[in-house]
């Protein structure tokens, strides 16, 4: 019997069976092996409290000290809260150790790595984090080598072997849970079940710091398995498989699609959508985008959602508006390939369609509403009295408040071209896209992102998302990034200097 098998059997016989899940039909659901359960779940097993005796009679509870995996391996007994006992670790221990043995081949050290996952994805989430516990804080590199490597490389500057020293330092400080993760790697599944793996763990960064170590190992292998030299761009259309248009429907993150029509229409002749993937992942874009070929630039994005519009004629597009930026993999956080993706999407387009000359986007502005709401005073401030008095008087109130404001603000879509209400939203909107900054960077996400590739914003649309989505977001407004190819560089030097390049119509809206 395998050694994860033994483990898997042992613990269920010490530990309560978690109850059958269903789907929505009601049937029980059988997790795949390679598959991992929801990040919540494990969570949700991240706080580990146990009843006091002294206060049981008051309902209260106290916290426990979460033992390290050194002095849990150390002991007998297990602590009130932890998954698996000080036996049971020490065999999960000695089973990931076994996966990176020097002694071993990768294809039996990935076999091996294939029945760890089989154990990972069937148990309890609160013993799944016991696991990647061990992986954080038993896989490091050896204190005693670092130091002297250490020294020698310190004794070595300036001199002849400096350079040696150093490689010889860096060596030292790779910790073995490098190749932990690499072994994991080589089974077919394995690369998604790491990526998956730190799904689960990054929620739990805030509160257990223990974990940080194996995210920062992960993050950095993701960085170099995913480089986009590794990457290849591919064109997803309606000849497409119909399992890789369905990832479209499945991670569509900025504007839901609702039907097979709906997805028809975003990959109708006038459109095209491209995706990043991995050879590891060959099914999956880890990063897609949409975008529609026009006449001019965009600013309501209703008629590209429309599924009985008529397709643009090609022969007039001069411009490319990117409409929607979706990464599908929430664990490679920190890997950053969306500036490589535009940019080959756009020598792609440039060769296809000869005639485009406008590349921009027709962007959300997710944050705008919850930052009006904790600087409309100050935003008001910022008007002269006559314009103070005239919003005061549109919206019936003598002096105008920051409550009156937002709540007149809330009928933004009747709003009429001319009102001091509309007016003041685009001065509040101008503001927190071009002179919001959260330390040194844009405040809004989607604009760090944009600004952050060289672009630069252009435009703001009011009503140009009239859906549910876009009112809660910003009362409906959207905004055009526009990427000047000849001027990207300028435009990150920019904000390199804490300047967000803005065009005219965007300063004249300051106050």
């Amino acid at each position: 019997m395998s050694g994860p098998t033994w483990i898997s059997r042992s613990v269920s016989r010490l530990l309560p069976s978690p109850p059958s899940k269903k789907n929505d039909d009601g049937v029980n659901a059988i997790t795949a092996p390679n598959a991992i359960k929801p990040a919540a779940t494990l969570t949700q097993a991240a706080t580990v409290t146990v009843s006091n005796p002294k206060v049981a009679s008051g309902g209260a509870s106290s916290r426990v000290p979460a033992r390290s995996t050194h002095a849990r391996l150390q002991a007998t007994l297990r602590q009130d809260g932890e998954a698996l006992s000080p036996r049971m670790l020490r065999r999960v221990l000695q089973d990931l150790q076994a996966i990176m043995d020097p002694q071993v081949s990768e294809v039996e050290g990935g076999r091996r790595a294939t029945e760890m996952a089989a154990w990972y994805a069937i148990s309890p989430a609160a013993q799944r984090r016991d696991m990647c516990l061990l992986m954080s804080e038993q896989f490091v590199a050896d204190a005693e080598i670092v130091k002297q490597a250490q020294a020698q490389f310190t004794a070595a500057i300036g001199t002849p072997d400096e350079a040696v020293a150093q490689v010889n330092f860096r060596r030292a400080t790779v910790s073995p849970r490098r190749r932990l993760l690499q072994r994991f790697s080589v089974y077919p599944g394995g690369v998604q079940f790491l990526v998956d793996l730190r799904v689960e763990i990054l929620p739990l960064l805030k509160g257990e710091k223990r974990l940080l170590a194996l995210d920062v190992e992960m993050e950095y292998m993701f960085s170099t398995w995913f480089d986009v030299g590794f990457l290849e761009l591919r064109r997803i259309s309606w000849d497409s498989p119909a399992s890789l248009i369905e990832k479209l429907i499945q991670y569509e993150a900025v504007h839901d699609i609702k039907s097979w029509a709906d997805v028809k229409n975003r990959l109708d002749s006038d459109r095209r959508c491209y995706g990043f993937f991995h050879p590891r992942l060959p099914d999956v874009p880890l990063i897609f985008v949409e975008v529609a070929l026009a006449d001019g630039m965009l600013g309501d994005i209703m008629p590209l959602l429309d599924e009985h519009a008529a397709a643009a004629d090609l022969s007039k597009a001069t411009t490319a508006i990117f409409y929607s930026i979706s990464n599908t993999q929430p664990g490679l956080r920190g890997v950053s390939f969306g500036d490589s993706l535009i940019k080959r999407v756009v020598e792609t387009l440039k060769q296809e369609f000869p005639k485009l000359r406008v590349f921009a986007t027709l962007s959300p502005i997710p944050g705008f509403r919850s930052w009006l709401g904790a600087n409309a005073a100050a935003m008001l401030e910022k008007l002269a009295d006559r314009e103070r008095a005239l919003l005061g008087r549109a919206i019936g109130a003598d002096p105008v408040t920051p409550a009156s404001f937002l709540a007149a603000a809330e009928a933004a879509p009747e709003l009429p071209a001319k009102s001091p209400v509309r007016l003041m939203l685009l001065h509040c909107a101008a503001h927190y896209l071009g002179r919001g900054m959260k330390g040194s960077k844009p405040i809004d996400p989607v604009a760090r992102f944009h600004l952050g590739n060289g672009a630069r914003i252009e435009r703001l649309n009011w009503a140009g998302d009239p859906s549910t989505k876009g009112i809660k977001q910003a009362y409906g407004l959207m905004v055009n990034y526009l990427y000047d190819l000849k001027r990207l560089d300028k435009h990150r030097s920019l904000l390199a200097q804490g300047k967000i390049p803005v065009s005219g119509d965007i300063e004249d809206l300051y106050i």
